[in-house]
């Protein structure tokens, strides 16, 4: 009788250590994860690999590591090996999904979500993710029914009763209003102030209008700008637009413009965590001028919400009694975050230019050389507003100085 009762005690305890090794590795692998040391938890996973390589919940696992640590193109080859062997798994169909949309490819993550939900239709979960694609690609209403579904599923489904509450997501609209004054050592204060809106109206396409208004010497001038960007995955976007005034002699009479931006998603582990690069060509038409600008900006994001930036410009400009003449001028900015507290977020930056000038206005373009010296702030109030504020200080050629100011409001819906 103690002989047995010694023997069942140890194999009790054999099956509790072997459950307890199973899964140390796991918490360690998320332990790990969250320091984003994606090195250590990598090695984890392949010594688990390793040992039992037809395990594919071992792999999923693996593929989760690849997918939380950024490398979004290696997750998606895992899971699509692991589908192969193990096709009957929704968690791996919504793996694969995570991915794709991670990747902007919203209508391959919804076509995984699909087989995900054939596969499983009574988890709240499914549902959830699929109602964040269909909202992603701009198909409320579709979004709205599969919300409901979840909370029917599961009445406590927090994310799904946010999701009925505010069936249209993330803010798809900004509306934002601005004032600025330049004071001159030579001249008369200027002042302006504009009124912008900027919509995203789908994952592919957007649009942004804004008036602008400018007092200027006694006169007054007003212009309207529109343009329209298009963006593809792994393209990047391409933003064109133009704009009309009553220039009244002071700003550009028309102007045309287009830019290309696309950026570059690095791994969560190194230290430089993404880059952007934009190019743009602006034309100016003045009445009695023509400017035409190159300009090239690289920028820089790195842990912690710190940025910098570094832009280049070439500038042409031919004026009606004397020829053309390129000009180059560069700016560079510093970004980085103060303080946070709640929903707040107090962010600043500040920047410096040499030979960069305003093209907005005639009295800013000519035989000039110029350093500019400046900052910024932005306090986010909540998710859906926020204040901006910069000064910049200018000093040119010929003992001339320039100091400007002002704030812009915007609010998202």
């Amino acid at each position: 009788m103690i002989a047995r009762l010694v023997i069942g005690i140890w194999l009790w305890g054999c099956l509790a250590w072997g459950q307890q090794v199973t899964l140390s590795w796991q918490e360690d692998v998320r332990r790990y994860a969250e320091a984003h040391d994606w090195s250590a938890a990598m090695d984890i996973v392949d010594r688990e690999v390793a040992r039992a390589p037809s395990d594919m919940d071992v792999r999923a696992w693996r593929a989760r590591v690849l997918l939380w640590s950024g490398k979004f193109s290696e997750a998606g080859i895992q899971y699509q090996e692991i589908l192969v062997v193990a096709p009957s798994d929704p968690d791996n169909w919504i793996g694969l999904a995570t991915v794709y949309s991670r990747e902007g490819r919203a209508r391959e993550a919804l076509k995984a979500l699909d087989r995900a939900v054939e596969l499983d239709p009574n988890r709240a979960d499914i549902h959830v993710t699929r109602a964040v694609t269909l909202r992603a690609l701009g198909f409320p209403n579709e979004a709205k029914v599969e919300f409901s579904r979840a909370v029917d599923l599961d009445p406590t489904n927090g994310e799904g009763r946010a999701g009925l509450v505010s069936p249209h997501g993330e803010p798809r609209h900004e509306l934002r209003v601005g004032v600025n004054t330049d004071l001159f050592n030579f001249a008369a204060a200027n002042h302006d102030e504009g009124l912008a809106l900027t919509s995203h109206w789908t994952p592919v396409w957007g649009t942004s209008m804004a008036i602008d208004g400018y007092h200027w010497g006694g006169l007054d001038a007003a212009k309207v700008v529109a343009s329209l960007t298009g963006k593809l995955h792994g393209w990047g976007a391409l933003t064109v637009g133009g704009a009309v005034a009553h220039d009244n002699g002071v700003i550009p009479r028309d102007e045309g413009f287009f830019d290309y931006d696309r950026g570059f998603k690095l791994p969560a582990s190194s230290f430089l965590r993404g880059v952007e690069i934009t190019y743009a060509q602006h034309w100016y038409w003045y009445t009695t001028a023509r400017i035409l600008t190159i300009n090239e900006t690289t920028l820089l994001y790195f842990p912690r919400d710190w940025t910098w930036s570094l832009g280049l410009t070439a500038a042409r400009s031919h004026f009606s009694d004397t020829g053309a003449e390129w000009r180059p001028s560069g700016t560079t900015r510093l970004g980085f975050p103060i303080t946070k507290w709640e929903d707040r977020r107090l962010g600043g930056n500040v920047f410096f230019a040499v030979g960069t000038e305003n093209f907005a206005q005639v009295n800013q373009i000519g035989e000039f050389s110029s350093q500019t010296f400046g900052g910024g702030l932005r306090l986010q109030l909540t998710g859906q507003q926020d204040v901006t504020g910069f000064a910049a200080y200018q000093r040119r050629s010929h003992d001339r100085t320039a100091s400007s100011f002002g704030f812009t409001y915007g609010i998202r819906f």
